[in-house]
């Protein structure tokens, strides 16, 4: 056998186990190819090469950098004295490691034929050393290609690794990545599914912090401004739009008004105009636009639409932008008129300062450097060092951290727009490197620039690191007195350099390295980095997934380690588009899971602060309380272990989620398994009305016929003999009858009052939230559409004065289908078939004896929509109805179309029938 007497160095662990038995199972029944999905800093490279080595043929392996290139070959040669690996592209050893950039080398003469037309062939475009490579993976024959990190190939190589696989029939292919299937877009689903055939799925992130073998972790984020001087400029350039946003308002902007023209388009919409759920179905933009506007005054409640978190927002710049084009298309260039010709003018020179072009066919997408002032905004490169002064103080010398930028220099020209304005270096990572150096609190954490092309840090550190680095690699000195920021130099490459970096910070050489995506930000493992600061744009859910990977290694040196991921994000409410890198901030968390402060595992950036909502970012004015809070969320890492639960069961799977935000608090914090309450509201008073002990006021009677007796008879008879006392005795009786009465009747009046007020206030304050999921839940399971019923309820606070609601132990379905159909529920009637009664009490006095004596009064009633799901059927409705009526309030399903129904319906006119803002999420269980 080719590799006899070779093993993995260390037991595997259960999450390797599976995916090479899935391997197994694939290659066994006749597949060559598999694409395997396993989180960052869970032994994806040990699990390839074990699974490649049990096939004992040839290996090939490539990845995407020279980082990831020397670990694949440190990781074979720990399998055995005898494993050997090789780097040439002559493929002469038994493991060869090699990068992407080794075939996918594209020659540029090769774009087009000797006849001039454009080659079909993406091989043929390949250099030659590329193309001889090809040939020499087809001479192999039987053959093991291991290709990591392959969600580049998703990106930029896909096609030419198709071409290539059709010229190795023998070849078994085993891709490997940590991006999650479910976050390809549909385009890579289906390549994938071509390369590769169906995915080999591992564990979640959560699920292996839980198992023990990643580090907790938090996600935390820095809010900032532009400095004053961008702001000034942002200012300025928001000014024309600010103008435009202005004259539209005034109804004789143009022959027909852009407020009058979204009345009659969006709101009114004529008799046999489209619904609104269609019109949201067809033109989803336009719709969520109108109701932006509508939240802030400025137009109509659309018949039919339903404000939802994402609406509750002021309008984007993007909002009046697709109005304007709905506008422009379908109302100004229709007109003729002059005044429509010069509105259309003023929104054409308008429209640049955001970054869109107005052209015949309408408003497109154009290019403005707003963007660039907000991504790569000085005050980001500050926040970088208040971060990691923070950290440090927190950690002390244990702290490693890494610092991922986008590029090392910027090589592009600065926009003359923005000269004077930014930095020519604004962004890069040499700029963050020289802001580290420059400031006392973080140039004593020796900052380090490791690049695939340099590496550079203040004079001192270098010169320590060449001191580190004397009989491993040749370097040239630092000059003796160099000051500032200096290169490291000499006879080495990227490998050898980024191996060595990597080993400085481990030993505590430096405490930060700064550096590109590209080379430290997948892949790279240092198992001591306990922080990392994101600054780059990106936001894939590949490159999302490895950046946060680079601090989730478990350090054998610090079992505790809990580490923190911090994005830094630069909003302005100074420009319209100001918000544009908040919104990459969301797309970076969209889908990727994370601790919430009160130990809920949710997807979305409410994992950061349960406040933040991925529609808009918070008020600038909040900026400074947000990092105070965020700076002690860092510092309390023993608390963010804690929440992790580390070692605790786990389902691993995604479970639909209801935030719920209520005015004032609910009346019971959380519940798991609550008891139907014993009495609910009813039209009149509460059913089941309370009974009345009667015994009390029966003997409050006796004792006042009893007192009035003897009253009666020491007034008629204080000085007679006792005989004759004994004789009216008989006569006493009856005397003493008022006072009984009296005192039956004033007791019983006292007592109803206060036994029925106690029962109303019971009722009253034993509304709460759970409630109404327990009726949701007990209806969805009653009408078949859910396995579980109130007792998979659970409700738990979220530290923010808001409720996480969710259905737990049933499928990602089932609990998608509850959190929709609570959020109906709790939210403004839209357009159901069906409403259910909530009837209010009043618990005074007066209608506690009212409800005693068998006449409650009536009390104040809200409607409620029955949920689509248990809309469509009476007898669904029904179900509901009978849950509700357990659960809520008594009352029958009404009709919304029966003229009573319409009736309360129109009255309700889109009120909500609770004082609560809802946001559907996702958590993890």
């Amino acid at each position: 056998m080719r590799y006899a007497g070779l093993a993995a160095p260390k037991p595997l662990r259960r999450h390797q186990r599976q995916a090479l038995n899935a391997l197994e199972a694939a290659f066994a029944a006749g597949r060559r190819r598999a694409w395997v999905v396993l989180p960052p800093g869970t032994g994806k490279t040990l699990t390839a090469l074990e699974a490649a080595r049990r096939l004992d043929a040839p290996i090939v392996a490539f990845g995407p950098n020279t980082a990831i290139q020397g670990q694949w070959l440190a990781e074979w040669r720990a399998f055995g004295e005898k494993a050997r690996a090789g780097t040439s592209r002559l493929l002469g050893e038994d493991v060869t490691v090699l990068t992407y950039q080794a075939l996918a080398s594209f020659d540029p003469d090769a774009e087009i034929d000797e006849e001039g037309g454009r080659r079909p062939a993406h091989l043929d475009r390949l250099r030659p050393a590329g193309r001889e490579l090809v040939e020499r993976l087809a001479a192999l024959g039987r053959v093991t290609l291991l290709l990591d990190e392959c969600h580049h190939l998703l990106d930029t190589w896909g096609e030419l690794l198709a071409e290539v696989l059709r010229r190795l029939p023998e070849a078994t292919v085993i891709g490997l990545t940590a991006t999650p299937p479910d976050r390809l877009t549909p385009a890579q689903g289906e390549l994938v599914e071509e390369l590769f055939g169906p995915v080999v799925r591992g564990p979640s992130i959560p699920a292996v912090v839980r198992e023990g073998h990643l580090a907790p972790y938090a996600e935390l984020a820095w809010l900032t401004c532009p400095t004053a001087h961008e702001q000034a400029w942002l200012a300025a350039e928001a000014e024309r739009f600010a103008e435009l946003t202005t004259d539209l308002l005034d109804p004789g902007f143009a022959t027909v008004g852009f407020l009058r023209w979204l009345d009659s388009r969006l709101v009114h919409r004529g008799d046999d105009a489209m619904t609104w759920q269609r019109l949201e179905r067809r033109e989803p933009a336009l719709a969520a636009a109108a109701l932006r506007l509508h939240h802030a005054g400025l137009l109509p409640l659309p018949e039919g639409a339903r404000v939802r978190e994402e609406h509750r927002h002021r309008p984007t710049a993007d909002d009046w932008v697709c109005l304007l084009d709905d506008y422009v298309r379908r109302c100004l260039r229709r007109g003729g008129e002059p005044a429509d010709a010069a509105a259309v003018e003023a929104i054409r020179l308008a429209l640049p300062s955001i970054g869109y072009q107005l052209t015949a066919r309408g408003v497109r997408a154009g290019r403005t450097p707003v963007d660039r002032v907000v991504a790569r905004s000085e005050a980001k490169t500050v926040a970088v060092a208040e971060i990691l002064a923070a950290e440090h103080a927190a950690l002390g010398e244990r702290m490693r951290a890494l610092v991922l930028c986008d590029h090392e220099r910027a090589t592009a020209t600065l926009p003359a727009r923005l000269s004077g304005v930014l930095d020519e270096q604004a962004g890069s990572a040499r700029l963050v490197l020289e802001t580290l150096a420059a400031d006392p609190r973080t140039a004593r954490l020796h900052p380090m620039l490791v690049t695939g092309r340099t590496v550079a840090a203040p004079a001192a550190t270098a010169a320590a690191f060449a001191a580190f680095c004397a009989g491993t690699a040749r370097l040239d000195p630092i000059p003796p007195g160099a000051r500032g920021v200096v290169e490291v130099t000499g006879s080495w490459n990227s490998r050898a350099w980024v191996a060595l970096a990597t080993r400085f910070l481990e030993s505590g050489g430096c405490s930060v390295l700064v550096g590109t995506r590209a080379m430290l930000g997948e892949g790279w493992d240092a198992k001591g980095v306990n922080t990392v600061v994101d600054l780059t744009e990106a936001t894939t859910a590949g490159a999302v997934v490895q950046m946060r990977g680079r601090g989730l290694r478990a350090d054998p040196a610090w079992p505790e380690k809990v580490a923190n991921t911090w994005s830094v994000v630069c909003v302005s409410a100074e420009h319209p588009k100001g918000s544009a890198d908040w919104e990459r901030f969301v797309r970076k968390h969209d889908g990727y899971f994370g601790l919430t402060d009160s130990g809920t595992i949710a997807a979305g950036v409410a994992h950061v602060h349960p406040e933040l909502s991925p529609y808009a970012p918070p008020p600038v004015s909040g900026f400074d309380r947000f990092n105070t809070s965020m700076l002690e969320r860092a510092a309390d890492r023993a608390r963010v272990r804690e929440l992790w639960r580390v070692g605790s069961p786990y389902e691993d799977l995604p479970v639909h989620s209801l935030r719920v935000e209520p005015a004032r608090a609910a009346a019971r914090p959380a519940v798991s398994r609550p008891e139907p309450p014993r009495a609910v509201p009813a039209e009149r008073g509460i059913s089941p009305r309370p009974r009345l002990d009667r015994r009390p006021h029966l003997l409050a009677g006796a004792a006042g016929w009893v007192a009035g007796a003897a009253a009666w008879l020491a007034a008629g008879f204080a000085e007679a003999p006792a005989v004759l006392v004994a004789d009216a005795l008989p006569l006493a009786l009856p005397g003493g009858l008022p006072l009984g009465a009296a005192a039956f009747l004033l007791v019983r009046r006292a007592r109803r009052a206060t036994a029925g007020q106690a029962a109303l206030r019971e009722v009253a304050g034993q509304f709460d939230l759970p409630a109404i999921a327990c009726a949701v839940a007990d209806a969805l399971h009653a009408a078949g559409q859910v396995p579980e019923g109130a007792r998979a309820v659970h409700v738990e606070p979220d530290g923010a004065g808001a409720y996480w609601i969710e259905l737990r132990g049933v499928p990602e379905a089932a609990s998608r289908r509850f959190s929709l159909a609570l959020d109906e529920v709790l939210t403004a009637p839209v357009a159901p078939r069906y409403l259910v009664p909530r009837y209010l009490v009043e618990p005074g006095r007066r209608q506690g004896r009212a409800l005693m004596a068998g006449h409650p009064e009536p009390n104040a009633v809200v409607h409620h929509a029955v949920p689509e799901a248990l809309g469509e059927r009476r007898k669904d409705a029904q179900a509901f109805a009978k849950a509700w009526n357990r659960w809520v309030s008594l009352g029958e399903p009404l009709y919304t179309r029966s003229p009573e129904g319409a009736g309360i319906l129109a009255a309700q006119a889109g009120g909500s029938p609770l004082d609560v803002a809802t946001a559907l999420r996702v958590t993890w269980r």
